[in-house]
């Protein structure tokens, strides 16, 4: 069966902070006394990675596995890991630095601020072909805002309600400020080559947008699709059923480009496909599955939720080809009862507050992280 499916690793990247959701930063530490964790420009997150595989079988365990390790060193120094992909309870006034020492760091800190202190996860397909890859790119960006949709996280910023379901997307400086719906892999370098240039990017790295093209020799050698645009989703189920919706429809585009590559069955330019994108990101991580979107192949108004429900509809058949139905369905539980946003806002409605939200959503992701030990230790006893 994993002949069938495209290689999947994650890039997950972690808030860290005590149990009342307050943010405190122990990045450079935990690089230094624990392997395979990595420091963002600020030490209140941190990232690791899982290393890519085809079956999602082993997947959620690839995923838990850092958690567990990483909340155990928390542990004896009386923290946890804080779910969110923005600071909810903390302090945006100031940066702090993981590594004072790193130019590049400098740059971010100095050019972009607090605005990208934010927490994802990104997904990677592996995808060798570039003809392939460009034409699910484009697809991908199309389509982004419906992952969007499904995973925002960030409703909160320095302890208020911000009125957005992803506030992580509405802050994060997307760079350069305009990236076009590349038609090949040569259009992808002329361009790449060209804002390193005028210095709109600093290097291959400083392209940040809702999905990209990746590889080993950026922008020639590549050999991955990255989706971005996706806010922290602590559940492995859930996180999986995204990823599979994700890899249906780009296993759909890489079957029949001619029906599923927006460069051939879209009425829209490529331009207006661009513009497109952007607005349809936005409005998703305003109001996520109660937006209103415009849909690629014509430009019409949709609703999210009616368009993620044709659209999981329409990779069903392709699903039980490819073994994935039931990593599907846990999509219709977001359906029904909203992404993690929406349900800390529906609390935020009860009364609660931004601190009772997080304590429960913290005593969650440890429950995630046991759920895990228990699935694994039944596999193991038979």
């Amino acid at each position: 069966m994993s002949s069938d499916r495209l290689l999947k690793g994650f890039e997950v990247e972690l808030f860290t902070g005590r149990e009342d959701g307050r943010n405190v930063g122990v990045a450079a530490r935990a690089k230094q006394e624990l392997t395979g964790f990595v420091t963002e420009p600020d030490h209140r997150n941190l990232e690791y990675v899982t290393a890519p595989q085809a079956d999602y079988e082993g997947l959620s365990e690839a995923l838990l596995s850092p958690r567990r390790r990483l909340r155990r060193w928390l542990m004896d120094q009386n923290l946890t890991l804080l779910p969110g992909s923005t600071l909810s309870l903390g302090d945006t006034q100031h940066f702090e630095r993981s590594d004072p020492n790193n130019p590049y760091h400098s740059l971010i800190e100095a050019t972009y601020g607090t605005a990208v202190v934010t927490a994802s996860v990104h997904v990677n397909l592996g995808i060798d072909d570039p003809e392939d890859l460009f034409a699910a790119l484009r697809l991908v960006r199309c389509e982004a805002a419906l992952l969007l949709s499904l995973s925002a996280s960030s409703p909160f910023l320095n302890g208020k309600v911000t009125g957005a379901h992803s506030q992580r997307w509405l802050q994060f400086p997307l760079t350069p400020s305009r990236v076009p719906l590349f038609r090949d892999h040569q259009h992808f370098i002329t361009w790449t080559e060209a804002q390193i240039d005028a210095g709109t990017m600093h290097n291959v790295r400083h392209l940040w947008t809702s999905v990209r093209a990746n590889g080993p020799d950026r922008p020639h050698r590549l050999n991955r699709l990255e989706l971005r645009i996706c806010d922290l989703i602590t559940d492995p189920d859930m996180l999986l059923a995204v990823t599979a919706l994700l890899e249906l429809r780009v296993q759909q585009v890489l079957r029949d480009p001619q029906s599923h590559d927006p460069l051939h069955s879209s009425s829209l330019s490529l331009e207006e496909l661009e513009i497109l994108s952007m607005n349809n990101d936005r409005a998703a991580a305003q109001s996520s599955l109660d937006a209103t979107l415009c849909d690629w192949h014509d430009g019409h108004e949709r609703s999210c939720r009616d368009w993620l429900k044709q659209l999981i509809d329409s990779v069903v058949p392709l699903a039980h080809e490819l073994g994935l139905h039931e990593q599907l369905k846990p999509l219709q539980s977001i359906l029904m009862h909203g992404n993690q946003a929406m349900r800390w806002l529906d609390g935020i409605d009860r009364g609660d507050t931004i601190e009772a939200m997080l304590r429960s959503s913290i005593s969650a992701m440890q429950d995630e992280e046991m759920r895990g030990v228990c699935v694994s230790a039944e596999r193991a006893l038979g």
